[in-house]
């Protein structure tokens, strides 16, 4: 689902239920004409909304509205507090065996009991510089609590996350604690793999690098 700002916000919520023109959006969400209109063209662009008739009126498009609609569904259900928007990079050398790892991935993050999936928007594979198939997954999720959060981040390898609710959080020594277990636990199995699988000489110089 395309990112909107604040304005582009505000016009898609306001065409949710039916269509406006631009004459009614100026009233109800004093949005200046030439601010509306640039927005406008951009949401057109994006492929959000469309147009049609006379007077022109302006639409969500549909699979938008299902797409809000089923957001709002899993939401009404959730009972974790951290919403997150998360990006997943991937690169592979042939774009077949690419699709294959993402729609793994896919398919843990769904299985996640500590994870609510609410969208999980596949790019489009592009050859990258490298001459390697480079795509990412756009995942929109909660997280049952801090531990689940660890988790999320070092088995899945986000490149980029955005915090999208709450503004303020507050853990309990408990919570906190747990969390820190967690990431001592996979620190352990990282050391213990690197020591088994490494020799001495590669370990040296994977020290060194980490600890520049």
């Amino acid at each position: 689902m395309p990112r909107f700002n604040e304005d582009q916000k505000k016009i898609a919520l306001l065409l949710l239920n039916e269509p406006k023109t631009e004459e009614d959006m100026n009233k109800q969400l004093n949005i200046p004409y030439d601010k509306l209109t640039q927005e406008l063209k951009a949401l057109l662009k994006l492929g959000v909304i469309t147009k049609e008739g006379y007077p022109t009126k302006y639409r969500l498009k549909q699979e938008i509205v299902d797409k809000i609609q089923q957001r709002k569904e899993i939401s009404e259900q959730d009972s974790f507090k951290m919403r997150l928007n998360a990006i997943i990079e991937f690169k592979a050398i042939e774009a077949e065996l690419l699709k294959k790892h993402m729609k793994e991935i896919t398919a843990a993050l769904k299985k996640e009991k500590a994870f609510t999936i609410y969208d999980v928007r596949e790019a489009e594979i592009i050859e990258d510089d490298d001459d390697m198939e480079s795509s990412f997954l756009e995942v929109n999720l909660s997280v049952m609590d801090f531990r689940a959060l660890i988790k999320f981040l070092f088995y899945y390898g986000p490149t980029s996350i955005e915090v999208l609710k709450p503004n303020k959080i507050e853990l309990s020594n408990f919570e906190f604690q747990d969390g820190l277990m967690e990431l001592a636990e996979i620190f352990q199995k990282y050391a213990n793999f690197f020591t088994k699988h490494l020799n001495q000489e590669e370990l040296t110089k994977f020290y060194k690098s980490a600890y520049k």
